[in-house]
């Protein structure tokens, strides 16, 4: 893609992301995603029903009359998108791709934290450490992280999420909040999933395109499996390749969405030919109503 396609595409996103970042989500960004901490904030004079283990007595010693600390939450976050960039995302039958969905899923998230005055970093993945873009501020910064998106190529085709949480738990010491964005055609991820979500806040955004759900019949077909460079012949008027198919379909997925049970994420689901505005806003919701 030219220089100037990608700074074109890069303001249709920005105006759209931003727009909705601001205008729809940003209440629910900030309810659902809090800080963890307390912060010093201030000290004024003792009132009565005030907590007398919040007296500063070095303060309340020099004035010779009671003062207490005030403390705020601590508002900063640093916000991490973990993003798959595997083969399998570059597959899309209805209104996107599911890497294009990713980058606008990715941008509104991005500028909803900048405008919590929260970091963004960036860990693209495949089935190994594709690019790190480490935690900042600011518009510009935002920016890069969406030509990254619209514009970069894996070196690599395949799958490792565990491997993508293991340089999160290494690289990022503070705790985040982290959106972990992938389709989750991988396995054996429960583990690091489980330490990940021990030290950091992780929430997983699974993105589906309906063609891997289930095969149509369409005769014989040539198909593609970019992750493994793979071609073969596949015979879809056989109801059993296609009920093979749909039950091989259902194992990963039952399989993503019972870990994220059993451990606790929030999650959503979020398709290639619905709006994705309602299943984010949902998990937002839910996640308020915690708080």
């Amino acid at each position: 893609m030219e220089t100037a396609d990608i700074l074109k595409k890069v303001r249709k996103i920005e105006i759209k992301t931003r727009g909705l970042s601001s205008q729809v989500f940003a209440g629910h960004y900030h309810s659902a995603f809090k800080g963890r901490g307390m912060a010093f904030s201030e000290v004024r004079e003792y009132q009565y029903g005030d907590d007398v283990r919040n007296i500063d007595w070095n303060v309340t010693a020099r004035l010779n009359h009671p003062f207490v600390k005030i403390f705020e939450e601590e508002r900063e976050l640093t916000v991490i998108l973990l993003i798959d960039v595997s083969g399998s995302n570059e597959f899309g039958t209805k209104n996107w791709f599911k890497e294009d969905l990713i980058t606008e899923v990715s941008s509104v998230l991005a500028f909803s934290a900048i405008n919590n005055n929260d970091k963004v970093g960036v860990v693209l993945f495949s089935d190994k450490i594709e690019k790190f873009i480490p935690p900042k501020k600011g518009t510009s910064h935002i920016l890069r992280i969406i030509r990254e998106l619209i514009d970069f190529h894996p070196e690599n085709q395949q799958t490792d999420i565990s491997e993508a949480l293991r340089f999160l738990s290494n690289a990022i010491k503070k705790r985040a909040t982290v959106f972990l964005i992938s389709d989750f055609m991988d396995e054996n991820y429960e583990k690091a999933i489980r330490i990940a979500n021990h030290k950091h806040d992780v929430i997983a955004l699974q993105v589906l395109d309906p063609a891997e759900m289930e095969i149509p019949d369409l005769g014989f077909v040539r198909v593609y499996d970019k992750e493994r460079n793979s071609r073969q012949w596949v015979n879809t008027s056989s109801k059993k390749v296609r009920d093979n198919y749909r039950n091989y379909y259902k194992k990963y997925n039952s399989a993503a969405v019972n870990v994220f049970n059993r451990n606790g994420l929030d999650y959503a689901e979020l398709r290639t030919d619905e709006d994705y505005v309602k299943p984010l806003m949902k998990m937002f919701r839910k996640r308020e109503s915690r708080f």
